[in-house]
């Protein structure tokens, strides 16, 4: 095991999957609460991190929800994001791409422009302090209003340079991709990229994958593996190039013991994988290394099919060419370090 644990931590590595909020670490939580005069209802780390517990989608952003609302001003979005850039730079991740939900933050209160700009400034920061590289996707709440979601998309549009693509996360629940076909149709006029999730075995799943690949037009999905369940979706898949960003973790959550299958059959049939975290603060703290340790554990990826679906995270990257090149090559000399081809 210490030969594949040494490999995983030293290979260069992308994390396209990742919610800052869920980033938020209960160390993070309990000082930022502190700073803010948010009391809290745990005696200590350990009490807090005892409370997360979830066995589906609802049960965990039950969880998820709960812990954001310590994140107040400007500074705690940047503490926020920078604590997570320094974690996966840690892990030789070079470059991010991670999602925010501005709306769980608004409807509170916070105005966007300490959330951006927080964000941001981490970003800068860690740039800076740690050479790891990264960019913002803005995601919608499916749950709440389509006119909520524009109203936070208008709020974007001043700071559009600093935010790479829209996704769309939370409850699928009678929440279909089609409720906001309107803002993502003004996102791509706007130049922003697209994505949705889609996760694992929810209600009508099948449907709103069929809506992000064909209405909605992304160009990678979060999740969605039960395409597997039909073959004309994975032609879909297939034709289109879509890129999925799987997370190990989570899906060890739905389908537990049996959840690594998908992962071996999306990468046998060629579609193109990737591995994330997801929310690592809430899963264990289990980051991309740890979740990339867990596919091979459990669905046997080998060192060659970690190097597969880290040079597809590269290829599918938010990223001019230029950088495209620079990340492939720095994980061409890691693998040339390996023996390998």
């Amino acid at each position: 095991m210490g030969q594949i644990t040494d490999f995983i931590a030293a290979m260069p590595k992308a994390e396209l999957h990742v919610h800052l909020e869920g980033a938020l670490e209960p160390e993070l939580r309990f000082a930022l609460a502190a700073r803010n005069g948010v009391e809290l209802p745990y005696a200590d780390i350990a009490a807090m991190r005892e409370s997360y517990i979830y066995h589906d989608l609802p049960s965990f952003l039950t969880v998820f929800y709960e812990g954001s609302f310590v994140l107040l001003e400007e500074p705690d979005f940047r503490d926020l994001c920078y604590g997570y850039l320094a974690k996966v730079a840690s892990q030789n991740v070079l470059y991010a791409e991670m999602f925010f939900d501005p709306q769980q933050h608004v409807d509170r209160g916070v105005p966007f422009s300490k959330i951006i700009e927080g964000l941001t400034r981490g970003r800068i920061e860690a740039e800076r302090d740690f050479g790891i590289m990264s960019q913002l996707i803005m995601c919608f709440v499916r749950e709440r209003s389509a006119e909520s979601a524009m109203a936070v998309f208008e709020s974007s549009l001043p700071y559009k340079h600093l935010i790479v693509g829209l996704g769309l996360d939370s409850d699928e629940r009678d929440n279909p991709p089609a409720k906001f076909a309107e803002i993502f149709a003004r996102g791509r006029e706007q130049g922003y990229r697209l994505t949705m999730h889609c996760d694992l075995d929810q209600q009508n799943t099948h449907e709103h994958i069929r809506q992000a690949i064909d209405d909605i037009g992304v160009e990678r999905i979060d999740h969605g593996a039960n395409l597997l369940d039909r073959p004309e979706l994975i032609e879909k898949a297939q034709a289109k190039g879509l890129f999925f960003t799987v997370c190990p973790f989570a899906n060890e959550v739905c389908r537990p013991g049996d959840n690594q299958k998908i992962a071996r059959r999306m990468l046998d049939l060629g579609l193109r994988l990737t591995l994330n975290s997801d929310d690592p603060a809430y899963m264990q703290g289990f980051y991309i290394n740890e979740n990339m340790l867990m596919a091979h554990e459990a669905a046997g990826f080998t060192e060659a099919d970690l190097v597969t679906v880290t040079r597809n995270a590269f290829d599918a990257a938010w990223i001019d060419d230029g950088l495209r090149d620079v990340l492939h090559g720095r994980l061409n000399a890691f693998v040339g370090t390996q023996g390998m081809q």
